[in-house]
């Protein structure tokens, strides 16, 4: 039986040489196929059962390809939408923690958020990035 085992892991091992395997944008897609299929079990809609099963299949296919270039780029256009997605929410949270002692505004030139205390009046506002003047109370 130990001889046995040791033939599959040994056999698995050669498989899996060369194969690019798991990675961040793999995760999400195996997370995400899994909670379609689980809210395809609730409400039984039927194409949600086919979006799960693509996403989990073309999940199989990113960990065991060999293209390693492409699924690297595929990672990191992932991981670059999700840096996005993660620093607005992380300012949505900044934002609504700080609420009660300072404020948020943009800059209507270059959308930069600038955090400024509040209780201070109408003052002028000069925005570090592109040095645009604009005025808001506080």
């Amino acid at each position: 039986m130990n001889s046995f085992l040791q033939k599959l892991k040994s056999s698995l091992y050669r498989f899996s040489y060369g194969r690019y395997g798991s990675d961040a944008f793999s995760k999400f897609l195996l997370y995400s196929g899994l909670g379609i299929f689980l809210i395809y079990a609730i409400t039984g809609i039927r194409l949600l059962y086919t979006l799960a099963l693509v996403t989990l299949f073309y999940n199989c296919f990113r960990i065991l390809s060999k293209n390693h270039q492409k699924r690297y780029q595929e990672n990191q256009a992932f991981l670059f939408y999700k840096g996005n997605f993660d620093s607005r929410f992380a300012l949505q949270k900044r934002m609504w923690n700080e609420r009660k002692t300072h404020v948020f505004y943009k800059c209507p030139k270059c959308k930069t958020v600038m955090r400024l205390p509040k209780g201070r009046g109408k003052i002028e506002i000069i925005c570090p990035k592109c040095k645009n003047n604009f005025i808001k109370k506080t």
